[in-house]
């Protein structure tokens, strides 16, 4: 499986840390404590900046007594974006187009609970370092029956291409196997973008307005789980719950309710995440075994645990940027 995760030649380190845990494929730097920001951004590679630079082509043209001329032409209305450790190139943008620094982007979570509480705990870049991205897991856990405890994280990707806007996320992950659990909520969504046109005064309103959100969704979580995990769900009911979630257009749906055939891929898919909820030992607690909340689990188990993506960058997506992933888990 392909990593992406950017690799400095200058420094001979791949841009990427973690706390604890293996680094992303035994790449990048684990760290025993909770870094600081600053810390944060020069464990992950981070510490660099990133400027715009004229574009220019050139138009040739044969001049009286040369061989040859060649005539600088400036580009209007865009510009390279440009890392100045290394001199790389990370992508053509617009007049209008603000660079958010790296250093700001860990500024923004900083702000967020005034820089206390917070804990960073991976970081890293893409590419040549035209992406970057964060998790931090906040102070307060969500309490599911008595001892079930779902940690709350806030995630911040942000580019330097020109491509996509600053994404901050709220996402909910359960200890016990790691597992986020973006579920559809009332009135909520677990993420706000923000352009690379918006200003820094903008961007710490939005980060005030991130908190505000992973309160209320918290507070939602924890009453929607507790009522999952006080449903109890037969073994024939989880897989037909895990069949709807999975599926992938309204006629496999159809097959499903009526019994029919589905093809032998879809099929394969649901008895993995089955089998996951069976017999996978995350599984086997109180708050999950034969219940709603169990049935839930397994489907975010299987694309988080047993899946197969092409790539890591892939599975980021798909996990916490509204891909595959994340729309079954919000679907079951």
């Amino acid at each position: 499986m392909a990593h992406n995760i950017n690799f400095n030649e200058q420094t001979g380190k791949h841009s990427f840390f973690s706390v604890n845990e293996k680094p992303w494929h035994n790449l990048g730097q684990i760290v025993t404590d909770y870094p600081n920001s600053k810390e944060a951004l020069i464990f992950a590679g981070l510490d660099y900046e990133v400027i715009k630079r004229k574009i220019y082509t050139h138009d040739g043209d044969i001049g009286k007594g040369l061989d040859f001329l060649i005539r600088d032409i400036e580009i209007p209305n865009h510009q390279a974006t440009i890392r100045t450790d290394t001199n790389q190139v990370l992508g053509v943008v617009g007049k209008d187009y603000e660079i958010v620094q790296n250093v700001d982007a860990f500024t923004f979570f900083d702000s967020i609970v005034g820089g206390d509480g917070i804990q960073y705990e991976t970081a890293g870049a893409l590419g040549n370092g035209e992406r970057i991205f964060i998790t931090a897991k906040l102070p307060s856990y969500i309490k599911v029956g008595k001892d079930d405890l779902i940690e709350q994280y806030l995630f911040l990707t942000t580019s330097h291409d020109g491509f996509g806007s600053i994404t901050a996320a709220f996402t909910p992950v359960r200890i016990v196997c790691n597992n986020t659990l973006n579920a559809a909520l009332r009135n909520h969504s677990n993420a706000i973008k923000i352009r690379h046109t918006a200003n820094a005064k903008d961007r710490l309103t939005m980060a005030h307005t991130v908190m505000g959100i992973s309160n209320q969704i918290s507070v939602q979580l924890e009453e929607i789980f507790n009522r999952w995990a006080k449903i109890p769900v037969i073994d024939n009911e989880v897989k037909k719950l895990i069949q709807v979630a999975l599926a992938p257009n309204k006629e496999t749906l159809l097959n499903i309710n009526s019994g029919s055939e589905n093809s032998a891929y879809f099929e394969k898919m649901c008895n993995s995440a089955y089998e996951y909820a069976m017999s996978n030992p995350t599984q086997d607690m109180n708050t999950t075994k034969g219940t709603l909340f169990g049935a839930y689990n397994a489907v975010t188990g299987y694309f988080q645990n047993v899946r197969i993506y092409k790539d890591s960058e892939s599975k980021l997506k798909s996990m916490m940027l509204g891909g595959l992933a994340q729309i079954r888990t919000q679907k079951a």
